[in-house]
């Protein structure tokens, strides 16, 4: 806390919005820094760190200043064009996954507003290093910068001996940020908090498992896990963890979790089962059994079952030859039940071109064909943008179907005109087809071509020209 007083400097003009959940470290700087200051304290309705229409509204009317957020969550409001309605915004803080290249320039081009990388395992909370994104920056990684007041950052190979600059090697971290170590779990405790090799004093190291790389400038680059535990949309997951409770299965006999990315660049827990001899698998009793094990955000949005495991020559899981995600219907258990009317078609339309699915019933659960919160705000953003009809996220959780969200709609829209008939525009399909397949046409064919070509035919091509064609 008060090294980030040090470095960013709230005064009492200052009002630093607390919207994370009390399970994340996060929250702590967002409770007591601005009470620590005399900055002003704004609190978001429990949930509403998930609903971007409503933190948009709530920056704007409580003039936030200050507020951290997720790079997948910052991704949501940069897509809705909603920081620029978010004048008042002069810090904000990402943490909890790597921050993208894009992400950080689409965040400039939108707002004034600084932006601020942050690194920090739960281990370590709360952050132990920073960096100060800038504009004219080139680095298509985003440098997780230096390390904080008090904590020190060694990167080390496998000896624990330091590596030389722009080597990838193994983070660890020192200094007083460090946990004691794992609750009752004296072996990993032991694992993971290692002597420090460069202290006689009895001190510390942890192991954090992530890979990084020294710049000349001596700010550290963050390059990816080493082990089999991930991040995703801000969650720490261990794969191992989901394959131990899917492995309790009866019908079971060896399963395999990845994260796998789908045509449309988002990432998905995806289990891939193989069932014992003579032996059913359903998905429905394999995501229940997570759901009564496991926290939601560890629960595999794609279940694949395969007659065997591909291996490496040295007989181990290639995770590498597994099968790429296709999203089909097939993930799904319900019966498939056509789109009728105008509203349920549009949603249905929605649901293609965000999960990538060709053949959606109205029963489906959005959840089970590879859905996730991210993806169901942009749904409810569509259907906003579409409808001028409000949704919130926490119904769309308890009735994830578009025959529910149609009658949803259509009740609402009764509720304002008096009547549920609405007519899509006419240009509606044509734009579609121009956003989703042509687009996807268009850049399969640039992916075959160099770079050269590529700056050498936008160059040739006015907005007009593009428009037309």
């Amino acid at each position: 806390l008060l090294w980030m007083q040090d470095a960013y400097q709230l005064t009492t003009a200052d009002r630093v919005l607390q919207k994370t959940p009390m399970s994340f470290d996060v929250s702590v700087w967002e409770f007591f820094w601005p009470l620590i200051t005399g900055a002003t304290l704004i609190m978001a309705r429990p949930g509403g760190h998930q609903e971007s229409r409503y933190l948009a509204q709530l920056i704007d009317e409580q003039q936030v200043t200050t507020l951290h957020f997720v790079p997948s969550m910052l991704s949501i409001f940069l897509q809705e064009v909603l920081l620029k309605q978010c004048q008042s915004l002069k810090h904000v803080i990402c943490s909890g996954e790597a921050l993208p290249y894009h992400l950080q320039q689409e965040f400039f081009q939108q707002t004034s507003a600084n932006l601020y990388n942050l690194y920090g395992p739960t281990e370590a909370a709360i952050d132990v290093t920073h960096w100060t994104c800038r504009r004219a920056s080139t680095n298509r990684l985003v440098p997780i910068g230096h390390p904080i007041a008090n904590i020190q950052i060694y990167l080390l190979d496998q000896h624990l001996h330091p590596v030389p600059i722009g080597v990838a090697a193994e983070l660890y971290i020192g200094g007083v940020g460090l946990s004691r170590g794992y609750y009752q779990r004296p072996e990993l405790t032991a694992e993971r908090f290692v002597p420090h090799p460069f202290s006689h004093t009895g001190e510390r190291l942890y192991r954090t498992g992530d890979l990084a790389r020294f710049l000349p400038d001596g700010a550290i680059e963050f390059l990816g896990r080493i082990d089999n535990q991930i991040k995703l949309r801000g969650f720490r997951i261990e794969l191992g963890e989901i394959e131990a409770v899917l492995g309790k299965h009866p019908a079971v006999y060896e399963n395999v979790v990845v994260v796998q990315t789908d045509t449309e660049g988002e990432k998905h827990l995806v289990a891939y089962v193989v069932a014992k001899q003579d032996e059913t698998l359903a998905i429905a009793d394999l995501r229940q059994l997570l759901q009564e094990h496991l926290p939601y955000y560890m629960v595999p949005s794609f279940f694949i079952q395969l007659p065997s495991l591909p291996l490496a020559p040295n007989g181990k899981i290639d995770r590498r030859s597994l099968p790429a995600l296709t999203p089909q219907r097939s993930a799904t258990d319900s019966a498939f039940v056509k789109p009728s009317g105008n509203i349920e078609c549009a949603i249905a339309e929605m649901w293609r071109l965000v999960l990538g699915i060709e053949h959606i019933g109205v029963y489906d659960n959005f959840f089970h064909l590879g859905g996730q919160s991210l993806l169901a705000t942009r749904i409810l953003s569509r259907i906003r943008q579409t409808f001028q009809v409000e949704v919130s996220l926490r119904a769309f959780f308890d009735a994830p179907t578009i025959s529910w969200l149609a009658r949803d709609v259509a009740q609402t829209l009764v509720a304002q005109h008096g009547t549920d008939e609405w007519t899509p525009p006419p240009t509606s399909a044509v734009a579609n087809d121009l956003s989703y397949q042509n687009y996807k046409d268009l850049l399969g064919v640039l992916d075959d071509l160099s770079d050269k070509e590529v700056d050498t035919l936008l160059d040739s091509l006015s907005g007009e020209s593009l428009v037309s064609q």
